[in-house]
């Protein structure tokens, strides 16, 4: 379930990292907006949509985070497709991409839906199979710290403290990426706390320079916070606890708790 958050927060704060791991131009992204979907009077959540902002030529892209055996993934997949074309009826045609950590986790069974992967309509991509890490994007390699094995991710991570500092050239991308990291590094490494994550990386000291410190507060005034509540019902859903959420997202519980009570009632079948 953290797992799955990680990835919804990557793909909201960047978006272009989906469009690199596809194939496409980063750019791509500025043409989209990404959501998590829920599917009226039913129970079915799609993971993530990237809806094009702009031309009819655009995909729709419906995005899965699968990191557990699961033999229903297909059918409840093209289950959600279908309704979501039904209720919306978009000018644009679609693709799904299926995101594994590993191929043996993909196990479902393709028969009834071959021709959809045959005309690549769906793509499935295992991160453990994207390559080295210090030759990928730093994007594609921030998703791919998520997969490394313990030994592996500590070298991989302080590398791409690295190259975030030296590639990223905008403060406030540079910023959420390197919060990104510390994340997954906190998720990898649970025995561990934040503060000594951030020591044993290095984090520490950058999170306490001045071009740091400012680019945080900008951050916060260029609507970071609008942000943060927009994920709340998505963290809760996905499992998390509200004093879970309200920590994952700096965020206090009374925030939490009055941000819950705006949102309509859920509506089951």
């Amino acid at each position: 379930m953290k797992t799955d958050s990680i990835f919804y927060r990557l793909f909201q704060e960047f978006p272009g990292i989906f469009f690199e791991l596809i194939g496409n131009p980063p750019q791509t992204a500025e043409t989209y907006k990404f959501s998590s979907i829920e599917i009226k009077q039913t129970v079915f959540r799609i993971d993530g949509v990237f809806i094009p902002t702009q031309g009819e030529e655009n995909p729709i892209y419906f995005v899965e985070v699968q990191f557990q055996t699961d033999t229903e993934i297909y059918s409840r997949l093209f289950s959600e497709i279908s309704l979501y074309l039904r209720q919306n009826k978009p000018k644009n045609s679609w693709r799904g991409v299926v995101i594994y950590p590993n191929r043996s986790l993909d196990t479902a069974d393709i028969k009834n839906y071959s021709e959809f992967f045959a005309s690549q309509r769906i793509s499935r991509i295992y991160l453990n199979e994207l390559g080295e890490t210090a030759s990928l994007p730093v994007g594609i390699a921030t998703m791919k710290l998520v997969v490394d094995e313990e030994e592996t991710a500590i070298i991989a991570a302080r590398q791409l403290i690295e190259r975030t500092e030296q590639e990223i050239n905008i403060e406030p991308q540079r910023r959420q990426l390197l919060e990104l990291i510390e994340t997954i590094l906190v998720y990898k490494f649970p025995t561990m706390s934040r503060e000594e994550i951030e020591g044993m990386f290095g984090l520490s000291d950058l999170k306490q320079t001045r071009v740091y410190q400012e680019g945080k507060q900008e951050g916060k005034q260029e609507g970071a916070r609008e942000e943060k509540f927009k994920m709340i019902p998505l963290l809760l859903r996905l499992g998390l606890s509200f004093e879970e959420t309200a920590k994952e997202l700096g965020l206090s519980l009374e925030e939490i708790q009055q941000e819950m009570q705006k949102q309509p009632p859920s509506q089951d079948m």
